[in-house]
């Protein structure tokens, strides 16, 4: 029996008759279903972004390490911005054949629309909409496979344009979606609607089905802001009320770690990386959990627009903390346990511990946390359990997990099933109805 199969055991022996909740990062709606984890995609981390290459030309410096475990390979957004309709394909199309080689489906933002951010810090864009027609027609013909798609952001929640101008842009937003629709069924599409502080619900709403949001898998919500990911994802089944829940959100949580700072949104101070991102949210209205924005890219104020500025980086990694999902702070070295036969290796006879321990408590519900410690490397986990009560998760993240009545089934989602020896790491979180129930056991 390997490792995995070996705690897989383990843990569905020692967890029956427990209550569980848990916590990796920011809570979701309660009522929302799991996930099939079956939809789980993983997604393409570029070796080859700014924060990659400051960190391979600056090995020495004391912010590297953070910088490259938490940002630099993490999967984030590769930006289509300039308007070269005879290149345009054939970048697409290396982008995607890269995340292919890894298996992985890469997270794609088009961002060339005549007028782009109404010639503010990010200005530019087409020519004209013909010419971006023509561009995004080129765009389209370089996909193949799986990619999650964003579209246009700030483009719709903008109100720079006349009616006349509106109407220009309503007609190549709904033409991009349906010409990258037509040449790769694969790829998902979502026109991005701004933030949950920006637009009503309603006007939200409209704006996307003026935009030919029919025709796309759904919609983008935060990119490159900072509202959270809770306030986001009820924004979102909001707008789905009015456009159909058959229309999902993919939220940008790639500074939204602490929130906004008021209503600054440019480079604005004490900000942190959000949810590590995710196909499996836990949510039934939101397909993913995206970095849309590159952290440490600057919005305008602390550099140019696009800039990569280590300090941002830094600053939005380590606020963060050290439980952020899937991590160990880098300045915690590994513990020695005396438990560890020094001669082979090998576990003592209680090698592994699973604490479930309640966040918060709202009387209906609770939030809580799932953690395990290992005297011995972990390499992928597979948890199960009968609930004792009348415990029922309602919403999940950062984990697969089913559930049939009282009985749970959890495991990692790839990047967060790696647990070195001697460490403690919170492995996922969810939201339970239910009375609140902590519990500590041997795997």
């Amino acid at each position: 029996m390997n490792r995995r199969q070996r705690l897989a055991a383990i843990v569905a022996g020692a967890a029956t008759a427990v209550a569980t909740a848990l916590s990796a990062g920011f809570l979701l709606s309660p009522g929302a279903g799991a996930q099939d984890a079956a939809q789980s995609q993983a997604l393409w981390t570029n070796p080859d972004t700014q924060a990659a290459r400051w960190v391979s030309l600056n090995p020495g410096d004391s912010r590297a390490a953070v910088i490259d475990e938490r940002i630099a390979q993490t999967p984030a957004g590769n930006w289509f911005t300039q308007h070269n309709p005879s290149t345009i394909q054939g970048q697409v199309a290396e982008v995607v054949a890269a995340a292919a080689a890894d298996n992985a489906a890469p997270i794609l933002v088009v961002y060339n629309i005549p007028n782009r951010d109404c010639g503010g810090h990010s200005g530019g864009g087409a020519p004209s909409h013909q010419a971006y027609r023509e561009w995004v027609d080129a765009f389209a013909a370089g996909l193949s496979g799986p990619a999650y798609i964003v579209l246009e952001p700030d483009t719709l929640p903008h109100n720079c344009s006349n009616e006349t101008e509106r109407q220009e842009i309503n007609q190549s937003l709904t033409h991009a979606v349906q010409a990258i629709k037509n040449a790769d069924s694969q790829a998902k599409v979502y026109i991005d609607i701004g933030h949950s502080a920006w637009l009503a619900p309603a006007t939200a709403a409209q704006r996307l089905q003026d935009a030919g949001v029919q025709y796309a898998d759904g919609f983008a919500l935060n990119t490159s802001n900072y509202r959270t990911s809770e306030e986001s994802a009820g924004y979102a089944q909001q707008i789905q009320g009015i456009i159909g829940s058959d229309k999902r959100a993919v939220i940008d949580t790639s500074r939204n770690g602490n929130g906004p700072l008021g209503s600054e949104w440019c480079d604005p101070e004490g900000r942190a990386i959000g949810n590590y991102p995710t196909t499996s949210t836990g949510n039934s209205a939101v397909d993913a959990y995206l970095w849309v924005k590159l952290p440490g890219e600057a919005d305008g104020c602390a550099g140019s627009a696009g800039q990569f500025i280590a300090d941002l980086a830094y600053q939005l990694a380590t606020a963060a903390g050290s439980d952020w999902p899937g991590q160990v702070d880098p300045t915690d070295p590994p513990s020695e346990d005396p438990s560890e036969d020094p001669t082979t290796g090998g576990p003592s006879d209680s090698d592994c511990t699973v604490t479930v321990e309640p966040v918060s408590d709202w009387g209906s519900g609770w939030q809580g946390k799932v953690s395990m410690t290992s005297t011995e490397p972990v390499n992928g986990w597979n948890l199960s359990w009968t609930w004792p009560g009348s415990q029922s998760i309602e919403s999940s993240w950062n984990v697969q997990l089913t559930s049939s009545g009282a009985n749970v089934t959890a495991s990692d989602v790839g990047w967060n099933g790696t647990i070195s020896a001697g460490q403690s790491q919170e492995l996922f979180g969810f939201v339970a109805s239910g009375p609140a129930v902590e519990l500590e056991f041997a795997c």
